[in-house]
């Protein structure tokens, strides 16, 4: 009964949604005959039957994870919402400008009258509406393997002198679940390998919900290659924390083989431990922890206590932490000696404006440190938007990224 209760809302909601979008179709279409005004509001409302059907499919069904085609059945349909809600955005501007005429002939005495919808209005209604429309596919299309190398020099005076000019490699939100081949992949790994870093990290998020997702993809991850190795930690999505298991030793053996998919790969995976990186008489530490999520509906598994025991004398720390909003909830609160903290999560959204004098997301209303480099005192943040997608299969404005830094001492 519940779900049958869903289902009616959520139809209700995507049929108000259309009937308002469907007045500025049959307002720009007024001066086609009978018969193409016909065709183009059956072919409207077919539109809507299908949705409707998949979405009552989609809350009925018990599978999980989706299956690709669901994937990206799912996009068109959100893509194409998207776009009718910039149409109402544009309309309702309209019906603001049409109420006020309406109080305007009440108050005046007029003689009361209909207010029509405005032609052209309508119609430049529906051409912004192709805007988003067009942004979504462009970034299914190319955005979603356009990689990008950012490069970051950070400079602290206490960096050990052996490590000036070391050069490190961050990747996140791998995502492996989403990809459906593995040649870009291949070309991401050639890119990274390229910049012959002394270190690569990655910071969480190596599938979408299931250890399997990540198995095409071992002997390519595989060629990754830093000097001095590879570390990585986990993220929200590799404990199968979305997922319904039958039984709790089933999602405890997934997130086992999720740690062995690392080890197969050569990655050091750091669960809350730390490592020491030397070079000639000089060392710095490594510390890696588990998902911490400073949010409701975010599993704190992370214990960074346990990831500083045994560096309290390294001069330099760098933390492997996912979510970027455990730099503010524990990092630069108790652990003042952690000079680097890097994290992911967030994707930029995969949706924004990024440049070098303007930087803007929705995600930057959920978290306060969402993309780039952030400082505290002598303490800094990077929050990589990712390499992989989840959901949505593209990404407009924040294009995967690969992110180059060399330490420099100041």
């Amino acid at each position: 009964m519940q779900k049958l209760i869903f289902i009616f809302l959520a139809g209700l909601l995507v049929f108000l949604v259309d009937l308002y979008v469907f007045q500025a179709i049959l307002t720009a279409t007024q001066h086609l005959s009978g018969f193409w005004q016909m065709v183009i509001s059956r072919l409207y409302w077919f539109w809507y039957i299908i949705t409707f059907v998949t979405l009552a499919l989609a809350i009925l069904s018990r599978r999980t994870p989706p299956t690709p085609f669901q994937k990206y059945w799912a996009t068109v349909l959100f893509i194409v919402l998207a776009s009718k809600l910039v149409v109402i955005f544009f309309l309702f501007l309209e019906d603001i400008w049409r109420f006020m005429q309406l109080l305007l002939q009440y108050f005046s005495a007029e003689n009361d009258h209909a207010i029509p919808r405005n032609k052209i209005w309508s119609i430049i209604a529906l051409i912004m509406g192709t805007v988003p429309l067009s942004a979504f596919i462009y970034g299914i299309a190319h955005g979603a393997f356009h990689y990008k190398v950012k490069r970051v020099a950070l400079h602290f005076p206490d960096l050990p002198v052996a490590f000036h000019g070391f050069k490190m490699v961050q990747i996140s939100d791998l995502h492996t679940g989403s990809f459906t081949n593995e040649k870009p992949l291949k070309r991401a790994v050639k890119l990274i390998n390229a910049q012959e870093p002394d270190v690569i990290f990655f910071t969480g998020d190596l599938v979408n919900n299931i250890a399997d997702e990540v198995q095409p993809y071992i002997p390519v991850l595989s060629e990754l290659k830093g000097k001095m190795g590879v570390f990585s930690v986990l993220g929200n999505h590799d404990y199968g924390d979305y997922v319904s298991w039958q039984t709790r030793s089933a999602k405890i053996e997934n997130l086992e083989r999720l740690k062995h998919a690392h080890a197969r790969m050569g990655w050091h995976l750091l669960m809350n431990t730390n490592v020491k990186l030397e070079r000639e008489t000089d060392r710095i530490a490594i510390l890696g922890v588990e998902n911490w999520g400073n949010r409701a509906g975010f599993p704190k598994y992370g214990k960074l206590y346990k990831a500083h025991q045994g560096v309290e004398d390294i001069p330099f720390k760098i933390l492997l932490s996912h979510d970027p909003s455990h730099w503010d909830g524990e990092v630069n609160t108790k652990f003042p000696d952690i000079h680097l903290t890097l994290s992911g999560h967030t994707h930029g959204m995969q949706f924004g404006i990024d440049l070098p004098f303007f930087k803007w997301s929705p995600v930057q209303y959920v978290y306060k440190q969402w993309s780039g480099l952030y400082q505290k005192g002598p303490q800094y943040l990077y929050v990589n938007v990712g390499l992989g997608f989840l959901g949505y299969p593209g990404r407009v404005g924040f294009r995967p990224e690969i992110t180059v830094f060399e330490l420099q001492r100041s």
